[in-house]
């Protein structure tokens, strides 16, 4: 890295807020915004209410106490990890001395600017964002979700990804372990470079193309953080939202990033399309509010139909088309056009219909056999695991009851956990897990995690994966009936306030 250092001026703005879902009366993100030091973060905290609210903030303290007693000539990237690490320490301890804590931890993004070094440390699914100064934005973290890791690692698709049932599980957070891996970078930054920190509550709405526009097309940062509340609002806002803009140096002028802008798909300039449960898709609009899908989910827009858009997507210039939609004579020309050609579209089909071989025989037969409609393609592995994990979800005691027999019969075995199915047998453990049977569903996950290694494949390594988290939720269940019951325990055992020990 250079030497030399430049001194930049910093700016920046930041704003939460708790959303409009009634299910989250708390903020349970939390933030640093420190211009004075020049450091900065972002935490999402996970556990429920009180929970999360404790261990988003707790993570905040540790880094701002850690960075008010920061002494020259530190080493910021070590300060940062140090920081992060002792606030996994002080959740990860609260969450094991406290029954009502013992579910909590929280994500944590951090940037720390001097001079023209920017150092960055992650932990979650939080984000950090930098912008160059001709306009081009990168995502600076990973996030350390499951199915995120899966995508990765190429077992799934972005796609199936977008609409996973776990999209929102992560793998990695403060807290959950007695130790924890920080992700931590330093790089050096040029005159006009933003940064941009946020929690999920922001992406979950707001595509990374969007961002990528509001910060080229907005100079004012505060500005900019109203309108992505106004946007996460607009759809739905069901998550706490928290965001941190940061610009280090002079901001170049608008007209100077916008050569290589290229268009948004957006809620607002194009249509998005959601599977519907039938399997139909519907258009989503910002009308169609109810089944709104944030354009970063969005991956096969519909072909366009209006002459505007199909000569704006072909680069035709057509003065006519591009007057502001054109004249009316030109729409009706091209409307005429297109009768034309779907009359002779027509026309050629009847004529010439006998005379092209795969289109019709000569001979037909006397009692013609009924079309049979095009083979259906097979339902992908990982689609037909999420639709029966959804039906366990849903009722596990049915499933129980109608389809472990199924299995005992197609896999010739007497006890549910002697099948060779890796997938069952983590289905199995998960129905027992949601009844109340946490032996049972000890056994069948750790059954699934042996035939998962028994016979690898990408399939088996998400089943294995899952059958982790289960045996993860049971630890964390059975810790916290552990100190309900120690608590019972202590409370029936005391003696009377006005009694006297003997």
């Amino acid at each position: 890295m250079s030497e030399d250092r430049k001194t930049f001026k910093v700016q920046s703005s930041a704003l939460s807020d708790r959303g409009l879902n009634e299910r989250r009366p708390l903020n349970e993100d939390a933030f640093l915004h420190d211009p004075a030091r020049n450091v900065f973060a972002v935490a999402d905290g996970v556990g429920g209410a009180e929970a999360g609210e404790v261990a988003s903030q707790t993570a905040i303290e540790v880094l701002d106490e850690a960075f008010r007693h920061q002494v020259d000539g530190a080493d910021v990237e070590d300060l940062m990890e140090l920081a992060i690490q002792r606030a996994n320490a002080s959740i990860h301890q609260m969450a094991q001395e406290h029954a009502k804590f013992s579910m909590m931890a929280t994500t944590i993004v951090a940037l720390h600017v001097k001079d023209n070094i920017a150092t960055f440390g992650h932990v979650g699914d939080s984000r950090l964002y930098r912008l160059t100064p001709d306009g081009q934005l990168h995502r600076e973290t990973e996030d350390h979700s499951i199915v995120e890791e899966e995508v990765r690692a190429g077992r799934m698709t972005p796609e199936q990804a977008a609409n996973h049932p776990s999209k929102n599980v992560i793998s990695r957070a403060l807290g959950a372990e007695q130790g924890v891996e920080v992700d931590m970078k330093t790089i050096e930054v040029e005159d006009g470079t933003e940064f941009l920190l946020c929690t999920d509550g922001i992406t979950r709405h707001v595509s990374d193309n969007e961002l990528r526009q509001l910060l080229v097309l907005n100079g004012d940062l505060e500005e900019v953080c109203n309108e992505l509340k106004r946007r996460c609002y607009e759809r739905g806002a069901e998550d706490n939202l928290t965001v941190v803009i940061v610009r280090v140096g002079e901001r170049l002028h608008a007209d100077d990033r916008l050569a290589e802008l290229e268009p948004t798909i957006s809620p607002e300039t194009q249509a998005a399309y959601a599977p519907k449960p039938n399997g139909q898709p519907v258009v989503a609009t910002a009308q169609n509010e109810g089944s709104f899908i944030p354009a970063s989910r969005v991956a096969f827009p519909g072909p366009p139909t209006d002459p505007a858009v199909v000569h704006e997507r072909l680069n035709v210039a057509d003065p006519a088309v591009r007057a502001k939609g054109g004249s009316g004579a030109a729409k009706l020309l091209w409307f005429v056009i297109v009768l034309a050609l779907i009359g002779g579209a027509f026309y050629a089909g009847a004529r010439f219909k006998e005379r092209i071989p795969f289109l019709a025989s000569k001979v037909q037969p006397a009692n013609p056999a009924p079309v049979a409609s095009a083979t259906p393609k097979p339902e992908e592995p990982f689609v037909q695991f999420e639709r029966t994990r959804r039906q366990v979800d849903q009722d596990p005691r049915a499933w129980l009851a109608n389809d472990v027999g199924k299995e005992l019969v197609s896999a010739g075995v007497q006890n549910a956990l002697d099948s060779p199915n890796a997938e069952f047998l983590y289905l199995y453990g998960r129905a027992n897990l949601l009844t109340g049977n946490t032996d049972e569903a000890v056994k069948a996950f750790d059954a699934a995690i042996a035939k998962a290694d028994a016979t690898p494949s990408p399939t088996n390594a998400t089943i294995k994966k899952e059958a982790i988290l289960g045996l993860a939720a049971l630890s964390f269940r059975t810790n916290r009936d552990r100190w309900k019951t120690l608590n019972q325990y202590e409370e029936l055992t005391k003696p009377p306030a006005n009694s006297s020990a003997p």
